[in-house]
């Protein structure tokens, strides 16, 4: 079952004298438990389209397509619609988890304050036991309720930020580069527990990243963006073993193994373009080793090479 639709989406940043394509025709699928990773390097719209979905970006930004959650048209809804759905049908834990609690009250106090947004009339004691039972889930004991923000590291206060997000059971939850600020060791640690919890509590994450060996260990499908444009999807393992756009090979070519063969690490060269001024045919082509005189003057769309396995990549349709 389609948890969340994403057709033909567009987000324009506008200035006094530019307008910059962010995001540029996505078309996604999210299903029921079958949690998305998306990733791409810094500038290529992730997090721009996780905001686009939840309708969190400034008002001068020009937005169209459809945002479908379980068929409910997000960009059409009124404020106050959207209000009550938000953190009871989708949610979402920010890149920055220190930036979602005030320094000078107890975490208590606040994650009780934003519980009785929805349920104003809960007592404060029972919010507490919902609290220590999702604390209890991401490995941190119900003291920490108790602590103020700096007393905690920064493993602890991301873990916070995924209970947070879990207060009203939603089935669906984005996680924008929630492991980023982590060191290796808590990262993996948060990733099991994001697993575990998928399994108790039913929910489906999308999951932001610039970490390509992040997706590989707790999502079923992948979506790789570049520049605004999705460049390809498929299922995890039809993109991390046999990617057919050369941007995803670039990023796979970029990250260590601990297995195999050693080899020397290729960094992909030359910068992503202007978004304000994108070249014609495939965005990639002034990066791609393989770029033909076809690529600079081609139409991408996504094409079909087998089994759903989607590819921008205008070599693969010969």
């Amino acid at each position: 079952m389609a948890l969340l639709e994403i057709k033909n989406l567009n987000v324009t940043y506008q200035t006094k004298d530019r307008k910059i394509k962010a995001v540029e025709d996505v078309s996604l699928t999210i299903e029921q438990g079958a949690p998305l990773g998306i990733v791409g390097e810094s500038g290529s719209g992730k997090s721009t389209l996780a905001m686009a979905v939840l309708r969190m970006l400034p008002e001068s930004t020009l937005v169209n397509g459809e945002v479908r959650l379980k068929g409910t048209d997000l960009l059409s809804l009124s404020d106050e619609k959207l209000r009550a759905l938000r953190w009871k049908e989708l949610s979402v834990v920010f890149q920055k988890s220190m930036n979602l609690l005030s320094p000078v009250h107890r975490i208590d106090r606040q994650l009780i304050d934003m519980y009785r947004v929805h349920e104003p009339k809960a007592a404060a004691a029972d919010v507490r036991k919902i609290l220590a039972r999702l604390l209890e889930m991401v490995n941190l004991p119900e003291r920490v309720l108790k602590s103020y923000p700096h007393e905690l590291s920064g493993g602890q206060l991301q873990r916070v930020s995924i209970a947070a997000s879990l207060m009203h059971n939603p089935p669906f939850v984005i996680l924008d580069e929630a492991t980023t600020a982590l060191d290796v060791i808590t990262q993996g640690q948060i990733l099991n527990e994001i697993n575990a919890l998928r399994e108790k509590m039913n929910v489906t994450w999308m999951l932001i990243t610039h970490d390509i060996s992040v997706v590989s260990s707790c999502c079923s499908c992948v979506a790789v963006m570049y520049a605004g444009r999705l460049m390809e999807y498929g299922t995890t393992e039809q993109v991390i073993c046999h990617p057919g756009h050369p941007y995803t090979q670039g990023l796979l070519g970029s990250f260590p193994t601990l297995y195999g063969e050693k080899e020397s690490l290729q960094g992909i060269p030359g910068n992503m373009p202007d978004l304000a001024e994108k070249p014609d045919g495939c965005v990639f082509a002034s990066r791609c080793p393989r770029a033909t005189e076809a690529c600079r003057k081609g139409t991408m769309t996504m094409t079909d090479v087998g089994d759903g396995h989607l590819t921008a990549c205008l070599l693969e349709r010969r």
